[in-house]
């Protein structure tokens, strides 16, 4: 194999081309990424990047003299729009093309949209350029800030901005925030940090509709999230509120859209690769071709597509491996860990949770539906075995819970709840 090329210079394409070159590969090594961005990590965007602790000197995953050691040439700024595996090269929509023996497909994801969501003061927040752009709107003084979606990343960004004093409301369709990941017992006292925060939580209900008004002009409705109704916001249109489904106006001067992430496929359509909520691929990372791997939030990893941190640290050293050796040779195994920081709390999980799980306070308090003081661990259990596990607060009992789970269940994965947003 003389060459090699990596489609995505995000966090896992850069850990990709470390383990190429850990792994004995010498020969043409190709960096392909859509951002003019060097790598840089992603998790800290919603959180000190947005409050201005960290600056992008602090983001950055590589300096020069790693950037020689890789020996790699980087093709910034520029996106893959095709494979062509007969061929073998990737084509880029520059008119390049690639001409390569092995390829990499770290072309990560997107944040999903909503219709309407072109409206000045409308922000996803997945890239180095979402943050500056949300950055920039909240130092200008206090604003009515509407989040939508309670994940991860809703309840961080919502915490940022809580915390730099802006008025904050959280809406999410779902009963409770966090629900899906953690059981309705557990995402009931994470519910409390945002009361905590001085942040209202408005749950089960869905968002109908964005609305918006011109510089002077009377507001109105610019989308909705139902079929078939998407409208594009004219030029010069600024976000007002945000209609509720259950027909609940919200003011607004600054919207967040958490809702999730969508894989970045669409420039293998067309391609002998099987795609499906991303590319698919064996435990190996290795799709139907042998000379392609993927890896990190675009790759569905033995019918399992993981948006975390680690997995896209954890992913390449295997993928690179049957890279190499033209097959299988390696498998991905490992345990989820997660962690997530927000309204001064630190939560951390481990483990996999069933619906049919039983959940405990192990250690610590709960007082009125919230967190006590000094925080709690608890255990999520099934036959009379630990499953998983959660703490706020209590890195410590944590720590030795995780590691008695990892002993009885296998190598711990860790991975951060921001995934690489």
């Amino acid at each position: 194999m003389r060459t090699v090329t990596v489609v995505g210079a995000s966090l896992s394409g850069l850990y990709a081309a470390r383990e190429l070159r850990a792994q004995g590969f010498d020969g043409r090594l190709v960096i392909v990424g859509d951002e003019a961005h060097a790598p840089y990590d992603r998790p800290p965007l919603s959180k000190d990047f947005l409050t201005g602790r960290a600056d992008e000197a602090r983001l950055a995953l590589t300096d020069a003299e790693e950037r020689a050691g890789l020996d790699a040439e980087w093709l910034l700024g520029v996106r893959a729009r095709g494979l062509d595996a007969r061929g073998r090269a990737v084509l880029l929509d520059d008119g390049r093309t690639v001409s390569t023996d092995g390829v990499v497909i770290a072309t990560g994801a997107s944040a999903r949209r909503l219709p309407g969501d072109d409206l000045t003061g409308v922000h996803t927040l997945r890239t180095l350029d979402d943050a500056r752009a949300l950055r920039e709107e909240l130092i200008h003084g206090p604003r009515r800030v509407v989040v939508i979606g309670g994940g991860f990343i809703g309840a961080e960004t919502a915490s940022s901005c809580a915390g730099l004093g802006h008025d904050v409301t959280v809406v999410e369709a779902a009963p409770l925030p966090l629900v899906a990941p953690l059981g309705p017992e557990m995402a009931t006292l994470c519910a409390a940090l945002h009361r905590r925060g001085g942040v209202e939580l408005v749950t089960g209900t869905g968002v109908a509709a964005l609305r918006g008004r011109s510089g002077g002009g009377a507001s109105r409705d610019l989308g909705t999230t139902g079929p078939g109704h998407a409208q594009d916001g004219p030029a010069g249109r600024t976000v007002t509120g945000v209609e509720l489904s259950d027909g609940r106006v919200l003011p607004a001067d600054v919207v967040i859209v958490g809702i999730g992430a969508t894989p970045n496929t669409g420039w293998l359509a067309g391609s002998t690769l099987a795609l499906q909520d991303g590319v698919l691929c064996d435990d190996g990372c290795v799709t139907g071709l042998p000379q392609v791997v993927a890896v990190g939030d675009v790759a569905r990893v033995g019918g399992t597509r993981s948006e975390h941190w680690t997995s896209a640290t954890e992913q390449p050293r295997v993928a690179v491996g049957n890279l190499l050796a033209g097959r299988t040779v390696g498998t991905v195994t490992a345990l989820p860990y997660f962690w997530s920081d927000q309204y001064g709390a630190r939560i951390q999980f481990a483990g996999r949770r069933r619906k049919a799980d039983t959940v405990r306070i192990a250690e610590g308090t709960v007082v009125d539906g919230a967190p006590g003081e000094g925080g709690f661990l608890a255990l999520y259990e099934r036959d009379g075995r630990t499953t998983a596990v959660l703490s706020m607060d209590r890195p410590r009992p944590f720590m030795r819970a995780r590691r008695q789970l990892a002993y009885e269940q296998g190598p711990v994965e860790q991975v951060e709840a921001t995934a690489n947003l």
